[in-house]
């Protein structure tokens, strides 16, 4: 009888075999590699599970314009006129303009400071497209004033400067400049307004809680797509809950588009979107 220590290590690797089974080499060798590539893919999906990715449902988000529904009492009110004061018997003053926001106003714009320490200080700012092309440089009034000075809020009122309304500069009412338009939404496909284009668009993510439960749903968002092909003002119009609609306005505040065009000039549109989350 041979002595152990004599035998091949791996006798199936390097003969026939041995004793009443021979084998082949080959075989073996094929048999061995299958198991290792098995034993690895094992491996890898034990990985894989152990850092959450879990198999199971995915987020499918549908995205679509569906068209204006409720157009925000802001914008009504603004429309891209303003006017203001705070009934001073004198004439608003000349001067520049605050920052030009597609965003909701929170700080109206005085020529004369009647808050010195505010409890929650924001620069003033009007609700108006940076198309308007006057100097926003200087102390605060009205561009079109003829009055230079002194400095004076203006015979209006609501707050502003000027002789209208409710926080804006000028002689109108609304939160932006004046008798100028530039602060215009419009809508796509009326007079010759063309419709924005999604150029970067990515999905939301579901919320923990919302697919710990499978809850499914559409979020509607409103959204203004500035000339800038920035979206401004998300509001949500149709609510889901569960976090998915924080997550909806996430995703969309990160949209970028083609702005929409009129007479080939940029302008800003109002639309809506339906953001649909999916578990399947």
């Amino acid at each position: 009888m041979p002595d152990a220590f004599t035998l091949p290590t791996l006798p199936d690797f390097t003969s026939n075999g041995h004793g009443l089974y021979p084998t082949s080499p080959r075989n073996f060798m094929l048999g061995f590699v299958v198991e290792a590539i098995a034993v690895g893919v094992l491996m890898l999906a034990a990985a894989y599970v152990g850092k959450g990715h879990l198999p199971g449902p995915r987020l499918r988000a549908a995205i679509d314009n569906i068209g204006a529904i409720t157009f925000p009492s802001s914008w009504e009110r603004g429309s891209g006129h303003g006017g203001g004061g705070d009934q001073d018997k004198l004439a608003a003053s000349r001067g520049a303009l605050p920052k030009l926001t597609l965003d909701d106003q929170l700080t109206p714009p005085e020529a004369v400071l009647r808050n010195l320490n505010p409890k929650l200080p924001e620069p003033p700012s009007l609700m108006a497209l940076s198309a308007v092309r006057l100097s926003q440089l200087g102390q605060l009034g009205d561009p079109l004033s003829p009055v230079p000075g002194p400095a004076s809020n203006g015979p209006g009122s609501g707050s502003g400067i000027g002789e209208g309304c409710c926080g804006g500069v000028g002689p109108k009412s609304g939160h932006g400049f004046g008798p100028y338009d530039a602060g215009r939404v419009f809508r796509p496909g009326s007079g010759g307004v063309t419709a924005p284009r999604v150029v970067y668009d990515p999905e939301p993510e579901y919320s923990d809680a919302a697919r710990k439960v499978k809850y499914q749903g559409s979020v509607i968002l409103w959204l203004i797509v500035g000339p800038d092909g920035r979206p401004h003002n998300i509001r949500v119009q149709r609510t889901l809950g569960m976090g998915l609609d924080e997550r909806a306005i996430e995703a969309v505040s990160k949209w970028r588009f083609a702005p929409s065009t009129l007479n080939g000039q940029p302008v800003a549109v109002e639309i809506n979107v339906e953001v649909s989350f999916r578990l399947y």
